[in-house]
């Protein structure tokens, strides 16, 4: 998958699910589930130190799923998660040697930022979208209003603190995109397998990021 084709369906999903997991197999599990729930997307942490394996094992069995390494925080890192077949780079802060290795492979990257000089220094890095991380403890979506105003040409990914009921706010609010882990991805959903739960959790998401954004845009 090229980098145009990536970034168009993170765009176009408004939702990067992040698996933050203790096993490959729950790993899996979640991407597998979150694929046929209509959330062709994941991130896989490298708090997983088989992270990369997981990577590999879902970029070659789903060549049109948009899976990526998340907390990258060092070049080496990024290159043995690109070499395994990640089609995006994450990390909680902006990392510029990170996001200038993304580049160079033509993957896409969305470093962590939180005030605006930092926000500003990542987009000029080249980043594709800047992650507001952590969104809920500076403010939430009062913040991300605020951050849109001076720097509405600026794509931001809400991350820390989403869930049900704040996600529609965060899109009124001009995040594109919001990051999702335990609430779409509960501990007790993986461990038992329970892909009713997880599927039942995605059509909610999906639904209120439409319905938020048809809102915005009306």
């Amino acid at each position: 998958m090229r980098h145009n084709e990536a970034r168009k369906r993170i765009d176009e999903i408004g939702i990067v699910p992040c698996a933050r997991v203790n096993s490959p197999d729950h790993a899996i599990f979640a991407a597998e589930t979150l694929y046929t729930a209509g959330i062709p997307i994941v991130e896989i942490t490298l708090t997983l130190l088989e992270g990369p394996e997981a990577i590999e094992n879902l970029a070659k069995r789903f060549p049109d799923l948009v899976v990526g390494a998340g907390t990258v925080l060092d070049e080496e890192s990024a290159r043995r998660c690109i070499d395994a077949g990640a089609r995006f780079l994450t990390s909680p802060g902006f990392v510029p040697e990170v996001v200038a290795y993304a580049k160079k492979a033509g993957v896409v990257v969305f470093p962590g930022a939180l005030t605006a000089t930092e926000i500003i220094a990542a987009w000029k890095a080249g980043a594709d979208f800047v992650k507001i991380f952590p969104t809920a403890p500076v403010g939430g979506t009062h913040y991300v209003r605020a951050i849109k105003v001076p720097l509405p040409q600026i794509p931001l990914i809400v991350t820390g603190g989403v869930n049900q009921l704040t996600v529609f706010d965060y899109i009124i609010a001009g995040a594109s995109a919001i990051g999702v882990g335990g609430e779409l991805l509960p501990k007790e959903a993986l461990l038992h397998r329970q892909e009713f739960r997880i599927h039942e959790l995605a059509r909610r998401f999906l639904s209120m990021v439409k319905e938020a954004r048809d809102q915005r845009d009306a």
